[in-house]
């Protein structure tokens, strides 16, 4: 029996695949002569056994900090855009919001950068073609290059993207196969930003995609010729439940934070830490697969397998499935890297572009932005978390510019050295903002420009009310919804509908999950540590910190909040609904530097 969700393909037969991986002697694993066990068997979805590499701590290579010392010239910088001539990349999760936003930052640093495969999920070649022109290439996002090409936009475009026909669920990435030995032969970066985000997805889907498909991707780059560096796009909160300030530090097989919080305690002895709830991957995809055989409704076993998901990740010290399968993955890329260099890109909450191309651009609903749209629209003016709290954002473009600096860093023939180098790109520890802040400005904005509702009026909004328990969060969401439907009902207009009424009730447990799934986070206590990042924006030349602005010390968050992210939200996700006037400011492509984003964000981005 298969995992019986829709769209989710077996779990892979990689077993020929990790053998002949382990053939070559080149990229075989660093290990000790006591790691040489071969790899473990857990059930696939056709109930045979998967192979996966060694899934014990002892096959991961040693971690490296991140830091390798050389005799680069600062003056001259990293050498990001130079850094760019010439190479091949493939990238995953090419429609994503980050990858587009990578993708077009590349083609415009240096349009001599080779080809860019971009993988997409479609049927045929004719579909991916289809997905990559509307979805990537006409996005807005791309106005900049077309102004700098012009009539040769397209010719450009033709040139530098190909459509890859894929699907990170599959053996080989479900790549064809001459194409993909095309790939092995040219590329050289690879870029993972495939991944599930649904925090309480689906145990089964959450691994296959954020767990088992970086083993695939891996297995399928043993095979490069010319592969000089492997990045994978994760996130900073696969720190999980850790306290305080979390490192840059790579994840090993069989890390698990509850052991690390365990092991912390005054009153826990190593020995007690040492039996307590080691991590086996082997043993989380079993659990999974077994739950699949135990029930034939659908409906509950999707309930079953996200409630199992949600137990499993707390047990282990994370906060939902979504981040717990992330860090997994990380530890299946650092035990199957062998002389590969890897870099992962650990960012935290990832919102809309400061101002590179131009300030706002957004795609999708990202975390902060139902709660914006909800509270703009009047329907939510309770926030289940602490006000001092801090919400840890970061603007996408200053994300793609590490990302740009690390690859650079990293494929120089001076430090292109077999390592894991983990770059967390963060504001909570060196330019914090607070809860209070964040629902201060939006307050500021809508006060200022106001949706407008059906009828053409402005609907009021009042500052944001901070509940400190689920019991007080779900008795104001209440009372707001009864205060709604007592203005609804003085209102002229005839009384709300059957369907009306029954979209406020969706609106109202929508609210709620938001509460129940964000919890977790808006009572968060860590920070994390960008020591690396840091220490990349040092070697950077001027030129390089003008070009590739990656320093989020220097971003003013009133001044992003109200005039540049919260305009960003209503112009692309709300597509300007609730407005008499276009969402956001002037069609600006990328401003000098030291150009200030707002002094065209006028009105509160509404003009």
């Amino acid at each position: 029996m298969g995992f019986p969700c829709t769209n989710l393909m077996p779990l892979p037969l990689l077993g020929s695949a990790v053998l002949t991986a382990r053939r070559t002697p080149s990229l075989a694993t660093t290990t000790t002569s006591s790691s040489s066990s071969s790899g473990g068997l857990a059930r696939g979805a056709t109930g045979r056994a998967v192979m996966l590499p060694a899934l014990s701590a002892r096959s991961s290579p040693s971690p490296s900090s991140g830091d390798s010392k050389d005799h680069h010239d600062h003056v001259a910088g990293i050498g990001i855009a130079e850094s760019l001539e010439g190479k091949n990349f493939l990238i995953t999760g090419g429609t994503g919001f980050l990858a587009k936003v990578l993708i077009e930052k590349i083609l415009r640093a240096n349009p001599d950068v080779g080809k860019i495969y971009v993988m997409i999920k479609a049927k045929d070649a004719e579909e991916a073609f289809k997905r990559l022109q509307t979805e990537v290439v006409d996005a807005e996002l791309f106005r900049c290059l077309q102004e700098i090409h012009g009539k040769g936009f397209h010719n450009f475009i033709a040139r530098k993207l190909v459509p890859v026909v894929g699907d990170i669920k599959e053996n080989n990435l479900g790549i064809a196969q001459e194409l993909a030995h095309k790939i092995q032969d040219e590329v050289d970066i690879i870029v993972n930003s495939a991944g599930n985000t649904t925090f309480h997805e689906r145990y089964d889907v959450a691994l296959d995609i954020n767990t088992l498909g970086p083993l695939r991707i891996m297995s399928f780059a043993r095979r490069f010729r010319r592969l000089k560096l492997f990045l994978h796009v994760s996130t900073a909160y696969v720190n999980g439940q850790r306290q305080g300030v979390a490192l840059e530090k790579p994840f090993r097989m069989g890390d698990s934070i509850a052991n690390e919080i365990l092991l912390s305690s005054a009153q826990c002895s190593s020995e007690h830490a040492a039996n307590g709830a080691a991590l086996d991957i082997e043993a989380e995809i079993k659990l999974a697969f077994d739950l699949t055989t135990k029930s034939d409704d659908q409906a509950s076993r999707t309930q079953q397998m996200k409630d199992l998901g949600l137990k499993r990740a707390n047990h282990h010290g994370w906060q939902d499935t979504y981040v717990f399968t992330k860090a997994m993955g990380e530890m299946v890329i650092n035990s199957m890297r062998g002389e590969i260099p890897v870099v992962i890109i650990r960012p935290s909450v990832i919102e809309s572009t400061l101002r590179d191309p131009f300030p706002g651009w957004i795609q999708g609903n990202r975390m902060l932005d139902p709660i914006i749209i909800y509270y703009g629209k009047g329907q939510m003016c309770s926030f289940l978390g602490d006000p001092d709290c801090v919400l840890d954002l970061v603007p996408a473009d200053i994300v793609v510019n590490v990302t740009l600096a690390s690859m650079a860093k990293h494929t120089r023939t001076q430090v292109a050295a077999p390592g894991m180098h983990v770059y967390q790109v963060a504001s909570s520890t060196v330019n914090p903002l607070v809860f209070r802040d964040v629902f201060q400005s939006v307050f500021h904005h809508f006060s200022r420009s106001p949706v407008m509702d059906a009828a053409g009026q402005p609907i009021p909004v009042r500052p944001m009310r901070f509940c400190g328990s689920m019991e007080q969060y779900a008795s104001n969401v209440e009372t707001n919804a009864a205060t709604l439907q007592t203005r609804w009902a003085r209102r002229p207009a005839a009384a709300p509908s059957a369907e009306e009424r029954r979209l406020r009730k969706a609106v109202i447990a929508q609210i709620m999950h938001l509460g129940r799934i964000y919890e977790p986070y808006t009572f968060y206590g860590g920070r994390f540590d960008t020591a690396n990042t840091e220490a990349l924006l040092a070697e950077m030349s001027e030129e390089e910190r003008a070009r590739f602005h990656s320093d989020v010390r220097t971003v003013d968050w009133e001044d992003y909040l109200i005039n540049v992210h919260v305009p960003g939200v209503r112009k692309h996700v709300m597509k300007g609904r609730g407005s008499n006037k276009p969402s956001i400011g002037r069609k600006l492509c990328m401003q000098p530097a030291g150009h200030h984003p707002s002094e065209h964000l006028i009105g509160g981005g509404l003009r």
